[in-house]
């Protein structure tokens, strides 16, 4: 199964470092990160996985879930819990998916048999609170995911579904931001737009970030 942005994200049932989640009820209508990885014990995921969890307050404050999966078993999981507290210095506070049967792998088109036949790949996909997918990422498994930029993403996802706008290359929060070219008539920009805005080009207009003070 091949999912696409716009798709409604499958649901299912499977075990975790948690005890056994049912994803539709783990969600609730937050926001979710569902990220998948090669194997417990691998040296990269133990760092991202270290990494998400120093993350958690950035994740709470823009209501968002994070859940991790492995095709290892749940013992396996909180072994491995363990060593990335340990060497990491932070606290896993997120379930860890135990996806031995693949299942959720499958669902998810978390295993590309060219890069390998078992393992997934080091996918990651943001749910939006309507269960849709709004973002897909693939990295090969020899190369750490970059953090900041999901947390830069979630912010740009929920910024313009708030607002008539979209996000430049690069932007950060407090930045300006782009009007989207669909909206043109004068009145309409002043109120939406109260603090202004530059034409730079008719296409191109920018305003500061509505919701930033």
């Amino acid at each position: 199964m091949t999912l696409r942005l716009g798709d409604t994200a499958p649901n299912f049932d499977q075990e975790s470092s948690i005890g056994p989640i049912n994803f539709y009820d783990f969600l609730d209508d937050s926001w979710g990160i569902l990220f998948s990885h090669p194997a417990d014990y691998t040296p990269v995921c133990t760092t991202e996985l270290g990494y998400t969890a120093k993350l958690s307050d950035e994740f709470k404050q823009r209501g968002v879930k994070v859940i991790a999966l492995s095709v290892d078993d749940v013992k396996s999981h909180l072994g491995w819990i363990n060593d990335i507290n340990e060497t990491q210095a932070t606290q896993v506070d997120f379930p860890i998916l135990a996806d031995q049967d693949r299942k959720v792998s499958t669902l998810y088109d978390f295993i590309h048999p060219n890069a390998s036949a078992t393992a997934t790949v080091r996918s990651l996909v943001i749910i939006d609170p309507d269960k849709k997918i709004r973002l897909i990422i693939t990295y090969p498994a020899s190369t750490g995911r970059n953090f900041n930029e999901i947390l830069r993403v979630v912010d740009s996802l929920q910024l313009t579904d708030q607002y008539k706008v979209a996000t430049p290359a690069n932007w950060q929060q407090g930045q300006d931001v782009i009007i989207v070219p669909s909206i043109q008539d004068v009145t309409e920009l002043e109120e939406r737009f109260p603090k202004g805005y530059t034409v730079i080009k008719p296409y191109l207009r920018l305003t500061p970030q509505p919701n930033h003070h």
